[in-house]
């Protein structure tokens, strides 16, 4: 198994210590090469205009939109939940490249600015009875899911925060930041 990290912007150095931590030697996606050497790819949190920007100049868009889901399990936290959606509300006239290859719609900074960051337990069955400590920075939401999306965990409010479709999974709060590994050691059964 071959685990990439897309290593353009955000919380890469968060995720490869997890996966160390685990036994698993993690490989930076910067280019299209890079990318043919992975079986599966975390996508993470950091500022989605961004990566999405980076990801067109490094040509990425088209081989991660023809290899997600089928022969690439992809998870996206945070900004990384907003490039895999379909449907992404909020956005300013222009928008911003995506992958659009989740079936679900997201909602960018749902909970409000930087200043509205929040943390609480969640419960992610697939995990466990044990909360999963749920970690939220400028969180979008996901504020729908396609008939094929199973949602993985919500807040006491219902909002949903965790989904997956087939090998692709999507979080809007950011496990790269807790000790709790259980999120990491799911996707890599994926």
């Amino acid at each position: 198994m071959n685990v990439g990290i897309l290593a353009l912007q955000g919380d890469v150095r968060e995720h490869s210590e997890i996966l160390r931590r685990i036994g698993v030697r993690p490989v930076e996606v910067r280019l299209p090469k890079h990318l043919a050497a992975v079986d599966r790819l975390i996508i993470p949190g950091g500022e989605s205009t961004a990566i999405g920007r980076l990801l067109t100049l490094y040509d990425l868009i088209a081989p991660l939109r023809a290899r997600a889901g089928r022969d690439l399990a992809i998870w996206g936290t945070c900004a990384g939940a907003i490039l895999l959606a379909r449907t992404v509300l909020d956005m300013k006239q222009g928008g911003q490249p995506g992958l659009e290859v989740m079936d679900i719609t997201v909602r960018r900074n749902a909970y409000g600015s930087q200043l509205d960051s929040f943390e609480l337990p969640l419960n992610m069955p697939v995990l466990g009875d044990e909360p999963l400590p749920g970690v939220f920075i400028r969180a979008p939401q996901i504020e729908s899911v396609g008939p094929t999306v199973r949602v993985l965990a919500r807040l006491p409010s219902g909002a949903v925060v965790a989904a997956q479709q087939g090998r692709m999974m999507a979080t809007t709060f950011h496990p790269e930041l807790t000790s709790d590994d259980r999120v990491h050691r799911y996707f890599l059964e994926l």
